[in-house]
């Protein structure tokens, strides 16, 4: 281990990453994701974790800390070993998933590596499940990591690598007894990581009583501001993110757009959302592997996809001129990682749009990024359905001259004359009406005043007016299901509660996969291991095998038939000799 890579010294050289004496699996796993050159803290942490020394970082968010310390992190743990080998504590549970999921994406070439988020606010038994299937890397809250281990969940016995993440911020929330605790759970001899933005003397203090001759390591933060894209934010609460964003899209005149939520199952419910409502839209995140993510992306660049909704790991190194528009679904939580995602339209010499949705509780992160990119965010209005409807008939309208060109209308004149002298219609009205159903704008329709529910999205529903609407056609489709429609099979998929199946998933992916439109798709029933799904339309045999393949909570979907309540019982007893299975009311989501 050279020298200068626990000192001040710099080489005189930058190192590129394959100089720090990676594991080849990790090293590939972080290629792949389009990192090639170390940030200046992974230079100095990676070689001095490597060696097994503590270390404590000064570091601020955006610095490239994760890797930091996730690739050594990884570097050292033992796929074989079924048992917590690492746990990384962290201030909120935003940065626990954050966290767990870039840790994922190092591990994709490391078989047997599990790594499992824990964290308040989530329900206890799934976080316990996980747990006893053995993971190697806990990511959690120092308050419910400290549950786990009071219930003898967490053991930390064979614990070898301890990491305090944004320690500062830890201390702020009042966790010091939690963090405290917790060293008091793990063996003596561990390796520790701390990082924080500041070192105030508390920080100092666990830092003596923990750390053992730690190397110390202070980076400053990149400022950087991106010239070449009009920025702005719009208030838009939690629940009605999903149809902003879809109204967005519809009235953006950007050739395609790239769309980035905090974490990888955000990423899946949004992509989900918008498929479901005809949106040209795919999803990559840390768990798509680098050759589907490169046919995602060769799509977008050749204009055979329109909408790409991405995390931050993910995207990194995605250049695609035709991205006019970058949505920010979520906040990020630091004001570097906007800059990197805003970074993404704007290129090639072209003028690009970043629009960031802002939860009326988080203008506080909306004034460090403006801080950091020294640039005030226009605030917007997110377009009304009235809007959207207007952007769509004035691109209608803009096509009418080259259709009058074309010719061939004199049938559609006289049809529109005969129409207008017997009924006694304004040839304007007549003119109005038929923009609007060229725009799919049927009026007004009483139906419930809420934001359209991921199911009812599904079913091409929208809102018009301030009401969710569905059309006559897919009333009717409705109606012969519930009179028993023989044309429905219901087919059983290997995900439920326990995997954390959530409709819209599994919608995302019949359709992604299936060829299938929402129209196709019927009432969902969400049991605790497996779900029934309803489909109009008979599936092929690759289709079959595309469907089956597909994943939703990092399971295969592994479609059947069903065979009703006997034959999934009898499947049971075969697969499950001498044990019994209490039958539970499913969780019902109408289609």
């Amino acid at each position: 281990m050279p020298e200068h890579a626990l000192t001040d010294a710099r080489p005189e050289r930058e190192p590129d990453l394959i100089d720090l004496g990676l594991p080849e699996p990790v090293l590939r796993a972080v290629l792949d994701l389009g990192f090639t050159r170390p940030t200046p803290i992974q230079a100095e942490a990676i070689p001095a974790l490597l060696a097994g020394r503590d270390i404590t970082g000064v570091a601020q968010t955006g610095t490239g800390k994760t890797a930091a310390f996730g690739l050594p992190l990884l570097a050292q743990v033992d796929p074989g070993a079924k048992h917590v080998q690492a746990l990384v504590l962290t201030p909120t549970r935003e940065l626990a998933l954050q966290v767990a999921e870039a840790l994922e994406s190092f591990a994709r070439h490391l078989p047997g590596v599990a790594v499992v988020p824990v964290y308040g606010g989530a329900p206890f038994l799934p976080q316990q499940r996980a747990l006893a299937r053995g993971a190697q890397v806990v990511v959690g809250t120092p308050g419910r990591v400290i549950d786990h281990l009071e219930r003898r969940t967490l053991r930390l016995d064979s614990v070898r690598y301890l990491v305090l993440d944004e320690a500062d911020e830890m201390l702020r929330m009042g966790f010091a007894e939690d963090v405290e605790k917790v060293f008091g759970h793990a063996p003596a001899q561990r390796q520790v990581a701390l990082f924080s933005a500041t070192m105030p003397p508390p920080i100092v203090r666990v830092a003596a009583a923990h750390l053992t001759d730690p190397v110390r390591i202070a980076v400053a933060r990149q400022s950087s501001t991106v010239t070449a894209v009009r920025q702005a934010y719009a208030v838009v609460p939690h629940r009605h993110k999903t149809g902003a964003l879809a109204r967005v899209l519809a009235t953006s005149d950007a050739e395609a757009a790239i769309v980035f939520t905090r974490t990888r199952g955000a990423a899946e419910e949004v992509g989900s959302a918008l498929v479901a409502r005809g949106v040209s839209a795919a999803t990559i995140s840390g768990d798509v592997a680098q050759k589907d993510r490169e046919k995602i992306v060769e799509r977008l660049r050749a204009g055979a996809l329109d909408v790409l909704v991405a995390t931050d790991v993910a995207a990194r190194g995605l250049d695609v001129d035709r991205i006019g528009l970058v949505v920010n679904f979520d906040v990020p939580t630091e004001p570097e990682a906007y800059v990197h995602r805003i970074g993404r339209t704007g290129r090639a010499g072209r003028t690009g749009e970043a629009l960031t949705f802002v939860t009326p509780n988080e203008q506080g992160r909306l004034r460090a990024i403006e801080r950091t990119t020294r640039q005030r965010l226009e605030e917007i209005t997110v377009p009304s359905p009235a809007a959207v409807s207007a952007h769509r008939v004035r691109q209608l309208l803009d096509r009418s001259p080259d259709r009058l060109a074309a010719g061939r209308l004199e049938m559609y004149r006289e049809a529109v004359a005969a129409h207008v002298e017997r009924s006694g219609m304004d040839l304007l009205d007549v003119a109005a009406v038929l923009a609007a159903m060229g725009v799919g704008d049927e009026g007004p329709q009483a139906a419930s005043e809420l934001e359209p529910s991921p199911a009812q999205q599904a079913r091409g529903a929208q809102v018009e007016d301030g009401r969710v609407a569905f059309t006559s056609e897919e009333r009717a489709r409705t109606a012969a299901r519930r009179a028993g429609d023989p044309g429905v099979t219901r087919y059983k998929v290997a995900v439920g509660h326990t995997h954390g199946a959530r409709p819209e998933a599994i919608v995302g992916a019949l359709t992604g996969e299936g060829g299938l439109s929402g129209k196709d798709l019927g009432k969902i029933d969400i049991f605790a291991s497996f779900s029934l799904v309803e489909i109009r339309r008979d599936l092929d045999p690759e289709a079959f095998r595309r469907i089956g393949a597909a994943r939703v909570g990092g399971r295969p979907l592994r479609i059947q038939v069903d065979t009703g309540p006997k034959g999934r019982s009898a499947a049971r007893a075969t697969a499950h000799p001498g044990t019994h299975h209490r039958t539970r009311r499913p969780e019902r989501h109408s289609r």
